[in-house]
């Protein structure tokens, strides 16, 4: 995430990030965003990026990815989210992932 921001910020593109309070007083933040919201937690800091998306892009990650993944698959499917949401597979990483949603 930090290396996306950086190249964004780099080609003179904007970068608003959301950040839990926790993560912020661990020095976890990146600190040349063009705006930062600091969040009181993970709840809060999912639900304003949804709020403020007008698309979802999944990029290979952890735990956490797959987590807010999930939560904006689910907004979709309830018709609170009506962005798009984009999987980047890059070598294959959510393939195994795609198949499983395409089989349930």
């Amino acid at each position: 995430m930090g290396a996306l921001a950086a190249g964004v910020l780099e080609a003179g593109g904007r970068i608003v990030g959301v950040i839990p309070r926790f993560m912020q007083e661990l020095e976890w933040g990146h600190g040349g965003l063009s705006e930062l919201h600091v969040v009181e937690d993970m709840r809060a800091r999912k639900h304003q990026m949804l709020a403020r998306a007008s698309a979802v892009v999944a990029l290979p990650g952890g735990t956490g990815t797959l987590e807010e993944l999930f939560e904006a698959m689910t907004l979709k499917r309830l018709g609170l989210f009506s962005g798009p949401i984009v999987l980047v597979n890059t070598a294959g990483y959510f393939s195994h992932l795609t198949r499983l949603l395409e089989a349930s």
